[in-house]
């Protein structure tokens, strides 16, 4: 990312990383399942041909008291016909026309799709059973301004197991915090084009990452619910909370519209043309390897608030788009962390052994998810960094193309487009290699078909890639890892290979485009 803020340090005033978009679940795990719910019904004593008249009761419960706050400060209670209306705008609409800046803005009823339970008649046994089973319920959506978090919203399934959904901003919690600390910056919806402090901005961010998630969202859990205690009384239940899904953006805001747009397009043209499928891997902290499933996606999309270009695995991706022409967003979603590894314990032992497990989906592996998002995020600016804007690729790539000497011994020039060098140059630059390195091995695999079928093929294949790599060495391409066999790319290298790649996938027409 460094690299990349160096070369355009003139048109930049500042950077800002942190969480955009949260979205966080809340489930009753002692209920959450039919045998959880036997119990509960047995604690309460209440018989299976009961059941349906019970759990009836017991939402008209959860409805009446969630929507009781609503009707004591007379904010609007309103049924939406359609699930999939624009909630987040039909929100703000009625908070500007209210003059809302803090609490309660109104409470819309949907009726979703939701996983909830159901009395089945065994005709096998000829005994009643509890199945689980995804039907339509009606949810509670409420939304309002928080004086710590400003605007978010949280739903609640007023069925059991009433799972709830909390989602917040961690630009609108960062405005909050910048104006508790009389700090000036100009907004433009989730992004600052300006603030008059980055560094003490970034601090703040920071500090979002010490939250104790439990305490806070089990607060809003009680708003949206006040009868959960009456309704669980003698029977613990408590909400176990979990990352559903979250960005993690990295701004880069610019002096001025014109200082971003002169370099925007050839970043949005680098990023669609150059990157296989191995470097999108290899920003998500991936390798790609034999035993990889999955779908690697990348596409590009104009939208009103600026071009998009987006890579996406697994449900997973890092996008980069252009925010209202001043602020440049790398951003990382993460919706399945298993993807991912975080050092710890094993869940049912906290004292126990550490070591690299999977990442969870529970908050207590948000700060850990938060540094994986954020070497995403460096991982691709770094790789954009390889764009120049200013140098002609036949300067950049003049060096290479002249004979050049290596302790004492002439080595050949390189042939940027001959097909055996361009081999080579694909071999290195693939994306697995840039967080570990490659070996001779490696690129015996790769520049070779089949496998050697002697001792003397073995040696001179090893042989030939040796020349090789020491002729990469020399043009100062790669350098050896110390104390290791393996090898990496070097800033001049990946500058150099990312332009001449890029040179074989763009065609004539989008030469004149960005020349227009």
């Amino acid at each position: 990312m460094q690299r990349l803020i160096q070369r355009f340090s003139d048109k930049i005033i500042g950077v800002l990383s942190g969480f955009d978009r949260l979205v966080f679940r809340g489930s009753l795990r002692r209920v959450a399942f039919p045998e959880g719910l036997m119990s509960l019904l047995w604690h309460k004593g209440v018989l299976l041909k009961d059941f349906e008249a019970y759990v009836a009761g017991v939402t008209d419960q959860v409805k009446e008291a969630s929507c009781e706050m609503a009707r004591k400060k007379n904010r609007p209670v309103q049924y939406l016909q359609y699930s999939k209306t624009n909630k987040d705008k039909l929100a703000r609409e009625i908070a500007q026309k209210d003059q809302i800046s803090e609490g309660l803005i109104a409470v819309f009823k949907s009726m979703e799709l939701c996983r909830s339970f159901e009395l089945h008649r065994n005709a096998a046994t000829k005994r009643l059973e509890i199945n689980c089973k995804w039907r339509k319920c009606l949810h509670l959506y409420h939304y309002f301004i928080d004086p710590h978090f400003g605007f978010m919203n949280a739903r609640i399934q007023t069925w059991f197991p009433f799972y709830i959904q909390i989602c917040l901003n961690g630009r609108e919690w960062l405005a909050r915090q910048m104006d508790r600390n009389h700090m000036r910056y100009t907004q433009l919806d989730n992004c600052f084009a300006w603030i008059e402090n980055f560094e003490k901005a970034q601090r703040l961010m920071n500090h979002q990452l010490q939250t104790h998630w439990p305490r806070v969202l089990d607060r809003v859990a009680r708003m949206l619910n006040p009868a959960h205690g009456k309704i669980f009384k003698g029977f613990p239940a408590r909400y176990y909370w979990s990352a559903y899904q979250s960005e993690w953006a990295t701004d880069l805001a610019f002096k001025n519209s014109a200082a971003l747009a002169s370099i925007y397009p050839m970043l949005t043209l680098h990023g669609i043309t150059t990157y296989s499928s191995g470097d999108v891997l290899r920003f998500l902290g991936r390798k790609l390897t034999g035993h990889f499933e999955g779908e690697v996606v990348s596409d590009f999309k104009i939208r009103p608030e600026g071009v998009r270009i987006k890579h996406s695995v697994n449900g997973n991706s890092v996008k980069m788009y252009d925010k209202f022409g001043r602020v440049l967003r790398v951003e990382t979603t993460v919706q399945d962390p298993h993807d991912f590894m975080v050092f710890r314990p094993k869940e049912n032992d906290p004292g126990g052994e550490c070591s690299w497990r999977i990442l969870r989906y529970g908050v207590a592996d948000l700060y850990r998810r938060s540094q994986v998002c954020q070497a995403a995020n460096e991982r691709y600016l770094d790789a954009q960094a390889a764009v120049d804007t200013s140098i002609p690729l036949g300067d950049l790539v003049s060096s290479i193309c002249q004979p050049t000497m290596y302790n004492g011994h002439r080595v050949r020039a390189l042939r940027p487009w001959d097909p055996n060098d361009m081999a080579l140059f694909q071999a290195v630059t693939r994306g697995e290699f840039s967080i570990n390195g490659f070996r001779n091995r490696d690129l015996q695999t790769l520049l070779f078909e089949g496998s050697a079928d002697s001792v003397q093929e073995k040696r001179r294949r090893s042989s030939r890639i040796s020349r090789l790599l020491r002729m990469l060495r020399a043009h100062h391409l790669i350098r050896r890892v110390q104390k290791t066999y393996r090898y990496m790319l070097t800033s001049k290298g990946r500058d150099i290979l990312s332009a001449i790649l890029a040179t074989r996938r763009i065609t004539l027409e989008q030469l004149n485009k960005a020349a227009a």
